[in-house]
């Protein structure tokens, strides 16, 4: 299972820091991404991260958000710094349990109930 946390409300230019903790077969998972939807669109790549720290982004948040793992307690960090409005989305994590990373929503097989983020301007 998956919970996400740590979304809220903040003006733009401003930080929120996302949460995700993974538990049960965790032995099962090999990485965790997140990814966001927004009203009437689809759901979109954000970051991922394998057990063993690989990372990726998407072009729209590179430079701007940090997704971090901290293996002891099963958790994975979005950090996201300088927020626009149209960062504005429910995040979602999900645990895929395979190489390779995948950017697209469809290999992730647990999800966890998302967390909405509000970027005002």
């Amino acid at each position: 299972q998956l919970q996400a946390c740590g979304g809220g409300l903040v003006q733009a230019g401003g930080s929120l820091r996302l949460s995700c903790s993974v538990t049960g077969r965790t032995d099962s998972s090999y990485a965790v991404g997140w990814f966001r939807q927004a009203p009437g669109k689809d759901r979109e790549f954000v970051a991922a991260i394998s057990w063993k720290y690989t990372s990726y982004y998407s072009d729209s948040v590179k430079g701007r958000f940090t997704i971090s793992v901290d293996n002891t307690k099963k958790t994975v960090y979005l950090q996201m710094n300088s927020l626009k409005p149209e960062d504005t989305a429910v995040y979602f994590c999900a645990s895929d349990s395979a190489p390779p990373i995948a950017r697209i929503p469809g290999p992730y097989e647990y999800w966890g109930q998302g967390t909405q983020v509000t970027v005002s301007s």
